[in-house]
């Protein structure tokens, strides 16, 4: 069978599975098998063996239920309170006023947390009734909520970092360090954009809180100073080199389960519904993983990937063209599917041609992770709309308009650190120079 009688066939295959409802771990299993049977006598069993337990067999992987952990503890303790609390005084100055707590806020539990689903629900759950109450724009509270909880997956701890470190074989610790002043870069957009739309629409904004007390304002922040803490050594061991990302994953377990005893939510219900969660969780991910693995493991042996890559080589596109024309497609997929299935489906086949175009792989990791945080704002799968829907009773195409500035807001952020790289680039280098 030639090369692209085999693709067709195998993509339709995979197009007719995942929209029969199967899962995708078992959807990309069965490509794989029909990949083996067309192509090789090799046998089958040892293969699937093999690449699943060289897959799961990682201890870069053992971080992965250590950042869902952490993140679900925290989920369940009055965190969220306490930012907006704390937050508030210190931002009533600024054009767009108490919105930008919505921001700083998601920016924050990002980084103590992997998930974008946990970050969006734990400050939307305080902040949303806040805002509501105070007078201020719903649409663009909404907006600020979906664009920023996004932050979770850019900002380290991240799950997908984790999943595209593992699938592409390269340190989880510096994709993380490369997550950082990206992460930054799109909370300034963010705010930025909160700042011209209040300037543009000032009768949309409430009047400010009574100024208070600079010891007042002390004394409300002073309850953000655990996690700020947590945050930092977190942050400092991963780029110190004093720990690994797994280490790393191990203490922010212990000091969650720490704020959430002093919070007073730390209960033997929490803990349990916590690690439940988290091995949940822990277990679809490590199933499209190993789904995956044998999936990459039959399509070497059909050699679609190095066709294609000498394909794409043949068509002499500049860097940048090949980067305008993943963007599309992984817009066009992000609309379909979930991100970490983004990952893992496209890994194969797209590594080899960022290899051959000469980008760097830490750097295409944080430019996919953007493209995944894209996936969680936009319909109709995107999962972040989901979690707003139900929180503020409105439909998913009314929180997906909200969420549209902040999705174009994105494609800038994509945009600079195509431009540039070193933004990415600076931090995994000052932590492991050459």
């Amino acid at each position: 069978m030639s090369l692209p009688i085999l693709s067709v066939t195998l993509l339709g295959f995979l197009v007719v599975i995942l929209a029969s409802g199967v899962w995708i771990a078992v959807g990309l299993g069965l490509v794989g098998l029909l990949a083996m049977i067309l192509v090789t006598d090799v046998p089958i069993g040892q293969v699937l063996a093999t690449t699943i337990w060289s897959a799961s067999a990682s201890w870069t992987l053992a971080a992965l239920p250590l950042f869902i952990w952490m993140g679900e503890i925290l989920f369940r303790t009055r965190l969220s309170a306490q930012m907006f609390q704390g937050l508030s005084p210190w931002l009533q100055w600024l054009p767009g006023r108490l919105i930008h707590t919505n921001i700083i806020g998601c920016g924050i539990f990002a980084a103590v947390s992997g998930s974008s689903a946990a970050t969006v629900a734990t400050i939307g759950k305080i902040s949303l009734p806040e805002l509501k109450k105070r007078g201020y724009d719903e649409r663009l509270s909404l907006g600020t909520l979906a664009g920023s909880g996004t932050l979770g997956l850019l900002i380290p701890p991240s799950i997908p970092m984790v999943v595209y470190a593992v699938t592409a074989n390269v340190s989880v610790l510096q994709v993380f360090l490369g997550g950082f002043l990206p992460g930054l870069v799109v909370m300034s957009l963010y705010m930025g954009y909160v700042i011209v739309w209040s300037l543009l629409n000032p009768g949309k904004s409430p009047p400010r809180d009574p100024a208070l007390p600079f010891r007042e304002k002390l004394r409300q922040s002073a309850k953000l100073m655990p996690v700020l803490v947590l945050i930092a050594a977190v942050f400092f061991s991963l780029i110190l080199g004093f720990a690994t990302a797994t280490e790393c994953a191990a203490w922010g377990v212990t000091g969650a389960l720490f704020l959430a005893w002093w919070s007073g939510t730390l209960n033997w219900q929490t803990f349990f519904e916590s690690v439940m969660s988290a091995t949940r969780l822990t277990c679809m991910i490590m199933l499209i993983l190993a789904g995956a693995a044998f999936c990459t493991a039959a399509m070497a042996y059909t050699g679609i990937p190095a066709a294609l890559a000498e394909w794409v080589k043949g068509q002499n596109l500049s860097p940048h063209m090949l980067v305008l024309a993943l963007t599309c497609m992984y817009i066009i997929l992000g609309c379909l599917i979930d991100g970490i299935s983004m990952i893992v489906l496209t890994a194969v086949i797209v590594l080899p041609m960022v290899k051959e175009a000469g980008f760097d792989l830490v750097w295409f990791g944080v430019y996919l992770v953007i493209h995944v945080e894209m996936a969680q704002i936009t319909p109709p799968v995107g999962f972040n709309l989901f979690v707003l829907q139900n929180m503020s009773g409105k439909d998913t195409w009314t929180v997906a308009k909200a969420a549209f500035p902040f999705f174009l807001l994105l494609n800038v952020a994509v945009i600079i650190i195509t431009t540039f790289p070193e933004i990415v680039l600076y931090l995994p280098k000052l932590a492991f120079p050459d």
